[in-house]
């Protein structure tokens, strides 16, 4: 019965979702603009250099990592954080904690059904734009295969995140200058902005040991080629480390949270 319980919110969300068809085509146009923006910046950097090759990475290679994190940011950008806050702001927090099932469990199926949607009119029409563009430099092979699930994984370790993030919000009952910082963070030190090939040797160090690069490194690592089908094992394992790392730590600091919930207007 569980399992119906958690489908019937996955739809639901699926569902939610398509009532902002114009929200997805817009930011699938941004997707475009981005990757003519990354094309020519990045062009402009390889032909300064005398060599093919930067850092392990070249042209292409940069572009297609660079345009599809943003596509996957895009994608999975569903603003746990702000709606979190508004639920404590106008008090229907309330309702949703004495609901039968977790307030937090809910909220990630949610999201899930609208990353499905996301995933097949963002995501795919990008992917298909830029291997066109690119002559299919990605490898359609095994590694699309992997790249599901560490897309996955990656998802569900931004979503704790997110809902740390938005558990903070009980005491500051304010949502925005939070999300910011958090999203430079993440997007910083993820990979998303600038590969991890690009930083400096003790940044990269300091990267690797956060959680941020288990959300776009890994995935886009996997799905480029970038490592072989053996390397991506201990890779899951990363992802399934922090996984567990941030699922107890969300679930620890909400539930000493909301012993001292405050609510506005409920």
């Amino acid at each position: 019965m569980k399992i119906k319980k958690y489908t019937t919110i996955l739809r639901a969300g699926m569902l939610d979702m398509f009532q902002w068809r114009m929200s997805l085509f817009i930011t699938f146009l941004g997707n475009i603009v981005y990757l003519v923006v990354i094309y020519n910046l990045w062009q402009a950097i390889y032909a300064s250099s005398p060599y093919d090759t930067v850092n392990g990475m070249t042209f292409t290679d940069t572009m297609l990592y660079l345009v599809l994190a943003m596509t996957i940011f895009n994608m999975t950008e569903t603003y746990v954080v702000g709606s979190m806050g508004r639920h404590i702001q106008d008090g229907s927090m309330i309702l949703n904690l004495i609901k039968p099932m977790e307030y937090r469990t809910i909220t990630f199926f949610e999201i899930l059904g609208a990353d499905i949607i996301s995933f097949c009119m963002i995501f795919v029409p990008t992917f298909i734009i830029v291997s066109i563009i690119t002559g299919f430099a990605i490898p359609l092979g095994v590694n699309l295969l992997l790249f599901l699930p560490a897309l996955l994984f990656a998802r569900v370790i931004s979503y704790y995140i997110d809902f740390f993030v938005g558990t903070i919000c009980l005491y500051t009952e304010s949502t925005w200058g939070i999300n910011m910082a958090k999203e430079v963070l993440v997007l910083l030190m993820s990979g998303a902005v600038i590969p991890l090939a690009f930083f400096p040797d003790w940044l990269r160090q300091v990267a690797e040991f956060l959680p941020f690069q288990a959300i776009y490194n890994i995935p886009l690592q996997i799905m480029l080629g970038q490592v072989t089908t053996f390397e991506t094992l201990p890779m899951f394992g990363v992802q399934l480390f922090w996984i567990g790392v941030m699922y107890v730590i969300s679930g620890v600091f909400w539930k000493q949270s909301i012993k001292t919930i405050t609510i506005n207007g409920g």
